[in-house]
């Protein structure tokens, strides 16, 4: 019993200095007089609008806000005044401060002190042990009278503030933790090394954002015999990472992220033996192979961040020795392999991202380690790979995981449907994969479920009312690009709010949906291809205000649009290839892309669409829109695209479309516009890919000034009533001379307009529109999408230009299509055609080109059409290598072409088959000797047909002497044949 009230009373007694130490104000010492008036002057030079220290009064200092003093001595020992987001304490710090001998404590951390520098006599305060005065607003230079504070222990500088020299830091011996993130050390090189390798009892180091440059010597961190936390964030070292660094055994936490680390990561990183912390993310040069580097023992590892670097090789088996890991990231790497079955050892993890590599095998089957040894971990990220195999079935068993990322992979197979045990799941990403069979019900069962994504696979089946049941917190849904069929009672109600509704591709039904009028927090949707007919509801138009994005194309909607239509601010708008007719609604001011194409709309094109400020692409083609294109299209000066092709409009090209400085497509093709093609055009359009203008009834010369467009890619004037030649300046073209090797930007296979959005993998829409053009190329039109940025294409047939093929234009190295066919160009085609090496289509049909077919045609082997029919070439066809994948239409209409393909046989060459001049110099000069060879056979055809007759009719002796001069003739053309021969070089 007595033991016991010993006990009570040793607790009670402890309970009362614990309190006297933590909260000062209950303190019943008093404080020292000098002390009270010391800081009651400090308090004069502080701002406190609100009266924070308003219990800075009466006689005992110690029982004031923030001050702390000496249980003994009444001696203040600290002064905290660190202020809250809600405080505003700043001002001047008074000298009066220095009076305070016994100060060990001052925390002025996150005031305002408005960009005054730190106070010199703050190098006074000898018995300062803790001084943090981060984020308070100093500025300026740091003043290196701190050095003398040789008691400090602990020193937290972060803030714009600066150091010129770093001698001073050599005189804190007594420190322990450094902290000065935020502060400009680009001036002291790397003096920041030697002089903190010599401070003794340095256990945390914080230099973040510091502007530290490298490299690092070698030997940089062996004298840091204490170090425990080395935070060099957010520097510029452009080093590799010193192999001493793996020699500092009391190391627990190394921040080294975005830092222009480089080369090989040290190995023995895994043997230190008290690391648990280790981000190294976002260097983007870190190499090592990842099977080296992690066979290590990493004893106390619980977090890995390497992500954002050049990591390679497999994921080895050991890494499910990290028995403590909770955190591990190698996301955007170049690790391969699959996921190894040992991380089911991995008891403590909680986080697991592997994302964005090049993982090509599978997921394990089965994990090892003990049942749900995984029940910590909450996400799982290995979007972005060609992982394949099936979905295993141990990912139902993850109860703790709230985040499953298994999108852009190679993964087959069905959906498990023990993914709908998992009750805390919020974000499953499946898309983009080959993922088969039908959607488990199950997966109606996750109420908590925000995102869920199978976007572009191959699933088929109904989906019913049971596949939603449970998902009230749904926000975003994507089922679009798969198979599926709706199959939804009209007056169900769904029982969540999304605001992303992607349904394209599936089949909703032959009418409007009527459970989508209870939805109304859309923001984007999609239920294109979904073989929806009839009108719009006008309760849809109710709902709209809020969508950013709509697309209900390639269905069979029809009737009226309303005008201006209910839309979201910044919207994206594509109703493209329905039955909707009637004129032209006018989208909101502040609508981005308007895609009306392929539709009945009539009538002119509305003059007010100049007030939507906002669009970037406007789409109204293969519609029966007529009048004049209205001036005010001018007014949108941030319209990149524009396709106003397949209508009946009239009149010209008006001027005001030179504003449009960022067009990159400029289609009017197949309309009834006239005039010429105004010299601007050739100026201020930068951006400028694209030009379609076929099929209209412009006239005039080519403006030369058409080559200035230095983008232009796709230049298409075919089928109108231009004359005179081509400009020798269209070889100039300076994006047709460049080969295009990569698509610009894509996104599911579709052009990019980069006007913001955000990654679909963050449930955020990506805007983008399928900028489609039909080419004409390879003897038809072919429709680019995806591959349309890599499309070089020049079309001039069909019009009435002359004068010889331009030489020049074989610096057009990046053509991958060029067609003149159907003019009344003249000349031969020069040898440098060879150049085009891109070429994959060719037509120089039904014009005037004569002379051979170059010899080098052949060296085109990506060439997969040629015409050259109905001109005037002559000679022998180049029927070899690549050629011979060509037929008689490619030749026909050339009469004075022979060889195969065609029937036309060439004349045997009398020639020695040994010379060693070959083959080449003797063709060179065809057309002389085959004119005399064939004025021989044409005699003798007429010859053999009728003087025999006349001989035998009349004397032997006539006889005698017909053949008798044949035979001279043929003596003397055998013999010039011969010495033309022997004259070759």
């Amino acid at each position: 019993m007595l033991g016991l009230m010993l006990q009570i009373l040793l607790f009670m007694m402890r309970e009362v200095v614990c309190s006297n130490t933590g909260a000062p104000h209950h303190q019943l010492v008093s404080c020292l007089e000098s002390n009270k008036e010391a800081l009651l002057d400090f308090k004069t030079g502080l701002e406190d609008p609100e009266n924070w220290l308003f219990s800075w009064k009466g006689n005992n200092c110690c029982q004031w806000e923030g001050i702390r003093c000496d249980n003994r001595t009444g001696a203040v020992i600290e002064i905290d005044l660190h202020c809250s987001d809600l405080s505003e304490l700043g001002g001047k710090i008074r000298p009066s401060i220095t009076k305070l001998k016994s100060l060990r404590h001052l925390d002025l951390s996150f005031c305002l002190f408005n960009g005054i520098p730190i106070p010199d006599f703050f190098g006074s305060l000898e018995s300062l042990q803790y001084l943090n005065l981060a984020y308070a607003g100093f500025n300026g230079t740091i003043p290196p009278n701190l050095g003398n504070l040789s008691s400090l222990q602990y020193l937290e500088l972060s803030s714009d503030l600066v150091v010129r020299n770093f001698e001073w830091a050599a005189g804190l011996v007594s420190l322990k933790h450094l902290d000065m993130s935020g502060v400009n050390l680009s001036f002291v090189g790397l003096d920041w090394i030697r002089i903190l390798s010599n401070l003794p009892s340095l256990t945390e180091l914080h230099m973040s954002i510091c502007g530290l440059s490298g490299p690092f010597p070698s030997h940089a961190f062996l004298n840091f015999t204490s170090l425990a936390v080395l935070d060099l964030s957010f520097n510029h070292f452009n080093s590799k990472i010193p192999d001493s660094l793996v020699n500092v055994s009391s190391l627990v936490d190394v921040d080294m992220r975005k830092s222009s680390l480089c080369g090989s990561l040290p190995l023995g990183m895994g043997d230190l033996p008290s690391l648990k912390f280790l981000s190294l993310s976002m260097n983007y040069n870190l190499t090592a192979n990842c099977s080296q580097f992690f066979r290590g023992k990493w004893e106390k590892i619980e977090y890995v961040d390497i992500s954002f670097n050049a990591l390679h090789g497999k994921l080895p088996a050991s890494i499910g020795n990290m028995k403590f890991l909770s955190f591990f990231s190698l996301s955007h790497n170049h690790v391969e392999g699959g996921i190894p079955s040992s991380i089911g050892k991995l008891c403590n993890l909680e986080f697991f991202d592997i994302s964005s590599n090049n993982l090509d095998g599978t997921l394990p089957e089965f994990l090892q380690g003990a049942h749900n040894c995984l029940s910590s971990l909450q996400s799982l990220d290995l979007s972005e790979n060609q992982l394949v195999g099936k979905l295993p079935e141990w990912l139902g068993q993850l109860q703790s995981l709230s985040n499953l990322k298994l999108q852009s992979n190679l993964l087959y197979g069905p959906i498990p449907s023990s993914l709908g045990s998992l009750q805390n799941l919020a974000y499953l990403y499946l898309g983009l994969n080959r993922l088969n069979g039908t959607l488990p019900d199950s997966l109606g069962k996750l109420s908590k479920l925000s995102i869920f994504d199978v976007f572009s696979n191959q699933l088929t089946g109904l989906v019913t009312e049971r596949h939603f049941q449970k998902l009230g917190e749904l926000s975003y849904l994507d089922f679009s690009s798969n198979s599926f069929r709706l199959n939804i009672s009209s007056n169900w109600v769904p029982p969540f709010q999304v605001m992303h509704l992607q349904m394209g591709s599936c089949y909703i039904g032959t009418s409007f949906p009527s459970w989508l009028k209870f939805q109304k927090e859309i923001d984007s949707l999609d239920f294109s291809k979904a073989g929806i007919s009839g009108v719009i509801p006008q309760w849809f138009w109710e709902i709209s205000n809020k969508m950013s994005y709509l697309n209900i194309s390639f269905n069979m909607l029809k009737g009226q649009l309303p005008s201006p239509f209910n839309i979201g601010q910044s919207a994206d708008v594509d109703l493209s290839s329905n039955l909707f007719e009637g004129p032209i609604p006018c989208p909101t001011n502040t609508t981005r892309l308007l895609d009306l194409s392929n539709n009945k709309f009539f009538g002119p094109i509305p003059s007010n669409i100049g007030n939507c400020g906002g669009l970037f692409v406007i789409d109204l083609s293969k519609n029966n829109l007529s009048g004049k294109i209205p001036l005010s299209l001018g007014q949108l000066s941030g319209l990149r695209i524009l396709h106003l092709s397949d209508n009946n409009l009239s009149g010209e090209i008006p001027e005001t479309l030179c504003n449009l400085s960022s067009l990159e497509t400029l289609d009017l093709g197949e309309n009834r516009l006239t005039g010429k093609i105004p010299q601007w055009i050739g100026g201020g359009f930068e951006s400028l890919e694209i030009i379609n203008l076929r099929s209209n009834s412009f006239s005039g010369e080519l403006p030369s000034s058409l080559s200035n467009l230095s983008s232009l890619q796709i230049l298409d004037l075919a089928g109108n009533q231009f004359n005179g030649s081509i400009p020798a300046c269209f070889g100039e073209f300076k994006a047709m001379t460049q080969v295009q090797r990569e698509m610009k930007s894509t996104n599911d296979g579709h052009y990019i307009v980069n006007y913001g959005g955000h990654n679909r993998n963050n449930a955020r829409y990506v805007s983008y529109y399928k900028d489609k053009l039909a080419v004409s190329m390879k003897g038809q039109f072919l429709t680019f999408t995806k591959a349309l940025s890599l499309v070089v294409s020049l079309d001039l047939s069909g019009n009435r230009l002359s004068g010889e093929f331009p030489l020049e234009m074989t610096k057009l190295l990046g053509l991958v299509s060029l067609n003149l066919s159907g003019n009344h160009i003249s000349g031969v085609i020069p040898e440098s055609i060879s150049n085009l090496t891109q070429l994959q289509s060719l037509d120089f049909s039904s014009n005037r080109l004569s002379g051979p077919i170059p010899q080098s045609l052949p060296s085109l082997s990506f060439l997969q059409y040629l015409n050259l029919s109905n001109n005037d070439f002559s000679g022998k066809i180049p029927y070899k290598d690549h050629m011979t994948t060509f037929d008689v239409p490619s030749f026909a209409g050339n009469p004075r072409l022979c060889g195969p393909p065609l029937v036309l046989t060439c004349p045997v060459d009398n020639k020695d088959d040994n010379s060693s001049k070959g083959r080449t110099s003797i063709d060179h000069h065809d057309s002389f000797v085959d004119g005399w060879f064939l004025l021989s056979v044409g005699l003798g055809f007429a010859a053999g047909l009728l003087v025999p007759f006349l001989v035998m009719a009349l004397m032997k002796s006539w006889s005698d002497a017909y053949f008798g001069l044949v035979n001279k003739v043929l003596e003397r053309i055998s013999l010039f044949a011969y010495k033309m021969r022997r004259a070759m070089p």
